[in-house]
């Protein structure tokens, strides 16, 4: 399968839409290229559920060197993007999906989570990624044409194309009719600020480790509230931070309090 380029000429000659759409702005392409190609992002750019493209930034250089990087001012390590073909390729990138959003991928930014994720996909705004190299960019482009400012985490990489390729992944997932089931998604770990519960399936037995049994029994209301118990311990173990996030129901405090004494039980054998 190759980018859809065809369904964004056709988006920007009629103005109709055709799928939330995603554009890269990136030195290296091919990158997000085998990125819109594979998995579920493929399959919904094959079911035209997103449209997704990338802009070489290096396109819009005026140099026949296609320089994308100077020296900066006032001394120091390191090259800085230069502003004029990045406002040529945000401009370009505005003209294929009309209305959309420019993002920063950067360090500084805010951090993206879970309920950005579900911002995104609910507003189904188009969305226009600016992928970093370097020292980072002129900061012009950022007052001039951003809207907002994007971190996947405090730690810093070569580029922000791995950044961009973690939202759209992320956005991607919630919107209708990507993950065939509606529901798959309102079961994942953080939605409601609880971690999934834990998942089984064949064999029975795997190296002196079963199943749970009532996972087998059939009865949907047990196995539910096994679902259940599951989640919270999870949290209770690997993230209790997300507890500070969302007030424990009568529910979830009585499936404590029994775990409490199984522990409390154990420790005393």
């Amino acid at each position: 399968m190759v980018l859809d380029n065809s369904a964004v000429k056709q988006e920007k000659k009629t103005g109709i839409p055709n799928g939330m759409g995603f554009t890269v702005l990136t030195l290296f392409p091919e990158l997000i290229t085998s990125f819109f190609n594979h998995g579920i992002i493929g399959r919904a750019m094959e079911k035209k559920l997103i449209v997704g493209d990338t802009i070489n930034i290096r396109d819009f250089t005026l140099d026949r060197h296609k320089s994308v990087d100077d020296k900066p001012y006032g001394g120091g390590c390191g090259m800085v993007m230069t502003p004029e073909p990045l406002f040529r390729a945000i401009d370009e990138a505005r003209s294929r999906r009309g209305n959309a959003r420019v993002l920063l991928m950067s360090p500084q930014g805010k951090p993206f989570d879970q309920s950005r994720a579900r911002e995104f996909a609910a507003a189904g705004e188009n969305l226009i990624f600016v992928c970093g190299r370097y020292e980072g960019i002129d900061e012009r482009v950022y007052h001039g044409e951003v809207d907002e400012e994007i971190s996947i985490g405090d730690y810093v990489m070569t580029g922000g194309e791995l950044a961009a390729m973690v939202i759209v992944d992320a956005v991607t997932r919630l919107l209708p009719g990507v993950l065939g089931g509606e529901s798959s998604a309102e079961l994942d770990s953080f939605e409601n600020h609880r971690l999934e519960h834990a998942h089984y399936t064949r064999p029975f037995e795997f190296e002196g480790m079963t199943v749970p049994e009532v996972l087998l029994s059939g009865n949907h209301g047990e196995i539910e509230k096994w679902r259940r118990s599951s989640s919270l311990k999870r949290t209770f173990i690997k993230r209790p931070d997300l507890f500070h996030k969302e007030t424990l129901s009568a529910e979830e405090k009585a499936c404590l309090k029994i775990w409490c004494r199984e522990l409390e039980a154990l420790v005393k054998e």
